[in-house]
């Protein structure tokens, strides 16, 4: 299946990539599996967004998909059916800390 994600601008620039890109993704599709096929499509982005030996979300990186934080979800949990059906992306967005 082809799923449309979205990355921030820091990230684009890494990927060399204009606006939205479309993954396939074999299997179930969660997190990990798309992850999976994002680096490996654009192996710029490999440890961009996760951590390169564990695999976890790096500290400043979010994961969104319809109207809803999927940043604290297991990695292995199905993603909506409205992003494996192509209606919605997967939003990938750089967080900001400061004060």
């Amino acid at each position: 299946m082809s799923v449309r994600v979205v990355l921030p601008a820091h990230l684009r620039t890494l990927a060399r990539v204009d606006g939205e890109v479309t993954v396939d993704v074999d299997g179930t599709l969660t997190q990990r599996a798309l992850l999976d096929a994002l680096e490996q499509r654009f192996p710029a982005l490999r440890g961009a967004i996760r951590d390169y030996a564990t695999h976890k979300r790096r500290a400043y990186v979010r994961f969104f998909a319809c109207e809803r934080d999927l940043s604290h979800d297991l990695p292995d949990a199905p993603l909506p059916d409205a992003v494996r059906e192509g209606q919605e992306p997967f939003l990938i967005v750089g967080a900001i800390a400061g004060g």
